[in-house]
């Protein structure tokens, strides 16, 4: 197995045990996101063709999808958040909220389903 796929397998388990910690503690929404994203990093470490990444690449838009979601009705916490700090937006502000994790979820799963479909995965080219 290469070290690629042993770094994803990692990963994607780390996921998994992260997310039945959030079951645990009652954290629903992160507990679903990390299960779907972490079966998402297992399907890619045992599928040998394309479907592995296009899987991954659906289960992704599905997560950010979920996380855009959650980050809209994160927008008034966010504002009071900004109101209070005399209206400064720090990037903690930015990078620690679900909506642009979100975005970034649904782009990189839109890469993933066109990366499965790509000559490089399916070893069309000519040399």
């Amino acid at each position: 197995m290469k070290i690629g796929k042993i770094i994803t397998l990692i990963l994607g388990i780390g996921l998994l045990a992260f997310a039945a910690y959030h079951f645990i503690t009652g954290i629903y929404l992160w507990a679903v996101v990390k299960l779907i994203v972490g079966a998402g990093l297992t399907t890619i470490t045992f599928m040998k063709n394309r479907y592995g990444q296009i899987i991954f690449g659906h289960l992704a838009i599905i997560a950010g999808c979920m996380l855009v979601t959650a980050g809209i009705y994160y927008v008034p916490m966010i504002a009071e958040s900004v109101k209070a700090n005399n209206n400064q937006i720090h990037l903690l502000h930015i990078f620690a909220m679900p909506l642009f994790w979100g975005f970034f979820s649904i782009g990189g799963g839109v890469c993933a389903i066109y990366h499965g479909f790509c000559k490089c995965v399916r070893h069309d080219w000519k040399v």
